[in-house]
């Protein structure tokens, strides 16, 4: 149970949020950017640390294009189909940098996976009290190009009439994964458990508008007596979708967080599904050529599709799952997306959830593995008691990056000054697979974020807040060496809980500026020398 101050704290921004959606009904209309406003003690606090970096691009070859997706780099949360975390494009490198925010609504609005269509546009879903609304930003000023209302998610209108916040934090579904296709079109799975393919494009008089290509109903494969304003107490199954992502042949893959597994097919708009009994799914997904890779609270799975389109599993290894949840995950079980990496993407990984130290685990990937030899490696790391993540490892060649969230459960958890005890480290898989070493470990404190490697300059981006006496809660962008895992530098990106990310990962756009959803919208960080 929350300590009284906090159980208070989450009455009243409840109550505020009530406020908030009964006061903003309907999406408004494009409009130029609002500012972020700071929280009171920006001024005491460093604005810029270190020195700027130098480029050192990391070598290695490029990771496979995927013929149903935009270019790597651009086209989802994990910048690819294998989930890499990567970037193709050089990141600020600190040279006088300069912080710009959009305000997305007057509570919450944060913007969490961001894409990039051809033109170099931003394509970002944020999460409102009132629905999730699908954005065109133009990436240099924020201002909003266009925008389309999404359902709202059940958790919302629970957090708001149950009083109980954290069931928003908890929350995966209704778009926060989208991916964007190789046409420039997003698809995500809205809260009424349809996936949708939306194209975005500019009307006769220049406007820019979004519009509903296709819409998939899956309610006949999944439960979905889900709470809403008109159904405030359901007697059924609510499963919401997690997250959405293509295969090699163009099907449309498609979790539940209930342990759903299923296939669109967009030409017949067939659907078939599997259930995985008693498992919860809270992650995305990777895809290659030949499979797709789905971690639950219990396993780690290979799938692959049958001739009409039924999830068929290829293999299946379980992992420790510890004996409950952690501060700072989603749920019991893995909190990462599978990596597919290596030379010949030989490899998986992902995090187990084991009570003592979390391990790094790396599994061979072939079909034909006898069980006993699919284990590459389990690395324990972070400190004893204090051990877990809920977002996806960095992987380029042979490496993995893993941040620690233990102690992160909310914006209200870090308030006050108080951070997490943080660390990331760099594990590298022997070059003759024989097993795994530690290469270096930073203290870098990244409470909730999704890291990200530009690959074009060697630097790794985290979203760090450190603890702070006066009780200010300061955030910054900090950028990490990846050959060493020393800091180069960090920028102020804002102060108080609007600027808190809050899960949302990092993005390297293809201008080279960093952007970050936070809680009350999203930031970018682009160097001016």
């Amino acid at each position: 149970m929350p300590p009284p101050y906090r159980r208070a704290l989450a009455r009243a921004l409840a109550l505020t949020l009530t406020v908030a959606t009964l006061t903003l009904a309907g999406p408004a209309s494009p409009a130029q950017a609002d500012d972020i406003p700071k929280a009171p003690g920006h001024r005491l606090v460093e604005r810029y640390g270190r020195a700027p970096a130098t480029a050192s691009p990391v070598p290695g070859p490029a990771l496979p294009r995927h013929p149903h997706l935009a270019p790597n780099g651009r086209s989802g949360m994990h910048g690819d189909a294998a989930g890499s975390g990567t970037h193709p494009y050089a990141g600020p490198l600190g040279r006088n940098p300069e912080v710009t925010s959009e305000k997305i609504a007057p509570i919450g609005g944060e913007c969490a996976t961001a894409t990039f269509d051809a033109a170099g546009r931003l394509i970002t879903v944020c999460g409102t009290f009132t629905g999730f609304l699908l954005k065109l930003l133009d990436p240099r000023t924020l201002d909003t190009l266009a925008e389309y209302k999404l359902p709202q998610r059940s958790s919302t209108v629970e957090a708001i009439t149950r009083l109980d916040f954290a069931r928003i934090f908890k929350d995966t579904s209704g778009g926060a994964y989208f991916y964007l296709d190789d046409r420039d079109r997003v698809v995500l799975a809205d809260s009424r458990q349809h996936v949708l393919r939306i194209a975005h494009r500019q009307d006769a008089a220049g406007r820019w508008e979004f519009t509903v290509e296709d819409d998939w109903d899956l309610t006949g494969h999944v439960p979905h007596d889900c709470v809403s304003w008109t159904n405030l107490f359901p007697s059924g199954t609510c499963d919401p979708v997690t997250s959405v992502m293509p295969d090699w042949q163009g099907r449309i893959w498609w979790v539940t967080r209930l342990g759903r597994v299923g296939t669109v097919d967009p030409d017949t708009s067939a659907v078939r599904s599997v259930r995985l009994d008693g498992e919860e799914i809270q992650n995305s997904f990777s895809v290659d050529r030949d499979a797709v890779s789905i971690v639950s609270d219990h396993a780690l799975y290979s799938f692959t599709a049958a001739p009409d389109g039924t999830p068929q599993v290829q293999w299946r290894q379980t992992y420790d799952r510890g004996t409950g949840t952690k501060p700072g995950s989603v749920n019991q079980g893995s909190g990462t997306t599978p990596d597919l990496f290596g030379t010949g993407q030989e490899y998986v990984a992902i995090t187990d959830n084991a009570d003592d130290r979390m391990n790094v685990l790396v599994f061979r990937r072939d079909t034909d593995i006898p069980a006993d030899r699919r284990l590459v490696c389990s690395v324990p790391v972070f400190g004893h008691g204090r051990s877990t993540t809920d977002n996806s490892l960095i992987s380029w060649g042979n490496s993995l990056v893993v941040e620690n969230n233990f102690g992160y459960e909310n914006p209200t958890s870090l308030l006050l000054g108080r951070s997490v005890v943080g660390g990331a480290a760099r594990i590298d898989v022997r070059p003759d697979g024989s097993g795994c070493d530690t290469v270096w470990e930073s203290t870098v404190r990244s409470p909730s974020t999704v890291p990200k490697l530009s690959t074009a300059n060697g630097l790794l981006y985290f979203y760090e807040k450190e603890p702070n006496a006066l009780g200010v809660d300061a955030w910054y962008l900090t950028a990490v060496d990846f050959r060493t895992g020393e800091r180069r530098w960090r920028v102020l990106t804002g102060t108080g809980p609007a600027y808190d990310n809050n899960w949302a990962p990092i993005t390297i756009g293809p201008d080279g500026t960093a952007y970050a959803g936070v809680f009350n919208g999203i930031v970018a960080v682009r160097d001016t020398a």
